[in-house]
């Protein structure tokens, strides 16, 4: 384990693991019945919290089973470092936190590794906060699901996207992306990859363009932008990307443009993403860059 893990370990090294460790290790290995063992494991008994740290080195039992989690391949770089289970009648909660390793930059993965505990940390500090505002005022329902997904993982680039499913009140989602340059060991951001800012507005138009002739082909589709019939009028339609715009590179090497729930579009339309074309930013990427494809 680098020293990196080794400090953020030792943060949690007081916790005492709980016998529920390896049935979550034993669950990941079947993840057809994981979702199902792990809602019983934490509804079994009365109001309960579960906190618990997992790391490559906690265990060689542990470490071996994450490197045969088909997600993770044979050398695991992304694993759940911790995670918070809440269960209290209707209400419910279920945080995992990412840690990243072995990228050849300490410094920024415990950047990153930093900012994920801290994540995870206030996310768990104000579900329980409004779990007991909701209690004094005689109950409800509330749930929160908040985990990691691995979008690109090949020789060159590393994405992993956090997201947030919040079911308090009406159900929204929102998801964090970063993208690592394995071969640089750097992480990327959207203005890294342009040499001026010129790639909002054409990314922006793109967006807009896509946007449109998907609602032309499928009229189950609708996203707040100009030009969009009834929607035409509306505020606060889809205009132009942010500068720092939520983004990952998939595993073809193509730019990708995301967009929470509600962001661009009705709720039923969920998150959505739009591929960039290459050709239509190849003259504003920086010259050198081998990561759009």
């Amino acid at each position: 384990m680098s020293k990196k893990m080794e400090r953020l370990k030792e943060q949690y090294e007081r916790i005492e693991i709980p016998v529920e460790l390896d049935e979550v290790v034993e669950q990941a290995l079947k993840p057809k019945k994981r979702s199902h063992l792990l809602r019983n494991s934490v509804m079994g008994g009365v109001a309960a919290a579960v906190l618990f740290m997992a790391g490559l080195n906690a265990s060689p039992v542990f470490a071996q089973s994450l490197a045969e989690v088909p997600l993770l391949g044979s050398i695991a770089k992304v694993l759940t470092f911790k995670e918070y289970r809440v269960a209290d009648g209707t209400m419910e909660a279920n945080i995992k936190v990412p840690a990243i390793e072995n990228t050849g930059n300490e410094a920024l993965e415990e950047t990153l590794n930093q900012k994920y505990l801290e994540e995870g940390k206030k996310l768990y500090d104000e579900f329980i906060a409004e779990m007991e505002l909701l209690e004094q005022n005689g109950g409800g329902h509330m749930g929160l699901d908040s985990g990691y997904v691995i979008k690109t993982d090949n020789d060159q680039i590393l994405s992993i996207g956090r997201y947030v499913v919040n079911t308090a009140a009406s159900s929204s989602t929102t998801f964090k992306y970063d993208t690592i340059d394995k071969q640089q060991q750097l992480l990327i951001t959207l203005p890294s990859l342009f040499k001026n800012d010129g790639y909002i507005g054409v990314i922006s138009d793109n967006i807009q363009k896509q946007m449109k002739e998907q609602m032309a082909s499928d009229p189950d589709l609708v996203y707040w932008v100009k030009g969009a019939g009834e929607d035409d009028v509306m505020v606060g339609r889809f205009e132009t990307i942010a500068e720092d715009q939520n983004f990952y590179i998939n595993e073809q090497g193509k730019l990708v443009i995301a967009f929470d729930k509600y962001e661009v579009a009705p709720g039923y339309m969920g998150t959505v993403e739009f591929v960039v074309p290459t050709d239509v930013i190849d003259g504003l990427l920086v010259d050198g860059q081998d990561v759009i494809k």
